[in-house]
């Protein structure tokens, strides 16, 4: 849970314990009790913690594990990690519901696939991206 959250932050960030002590005003020793469960932050400390890594408390008190068992970093504020899908053998994918539910998808509903050679795909609902290039293109057609 929360012990477990401040070793991935710590570490993903590349922060030492003293780093990370010093940034909220505590010793290392102190610092350290929290990784291992021992003792655990004040409210306070764990506001300061969440502003460093730029996420909410929430996802710092909370662990998030893939299928796997291995932990997941908390997201930063407004970016999600919803877990894993699976593509089946007709090249379809299940959205989980908890996305569909965040973000209004529906059955049926028109989706653009973004992707990045080297990031990944991306699923857009077709009528935002659409708004956002007739916004695109009447800027560019102004600056002609």
């Amino acid at each position: 849970m929360l012990k477990d959250n401040l070793i991935v932050l710590r570490n993903v960030n590349g922060y030492s314990q003293e780093e990370i002590a010093g940034k909220i005003g505590i010793s290392r020793q102190a610092y350290a009790k929290w990784e291992s469960g021992a003792t655990v932050p004040d409210i306070e400390k764990c506001s300061r913690l969440a502003d460093i890594y730029g996420i909410t408390i929430d996802s710092l008190i909370k662990t998030q594990k893939m299928d796997g068992g291995q932990v997941l970093p908390p997201a930063p504020e407004g970016k999600n990690i919803w877990g894993s899908a699976v593509i089946n053998e007709r090249g379809q994918l299940v959205i989980p519901k908890a996305v569909r539910d965040r973000f209004n998808l529906s059955g049926g509903q028109r989706l653009i696939i973004l992707s990045d050679d080297r990031e990944g795909i991306a699923l857009v609902p077709a009528e935002m991206f659409e708004e956002k290039m007739k916004k695109m293109m009447e800027y560019a057609s102004a600056r002609l």
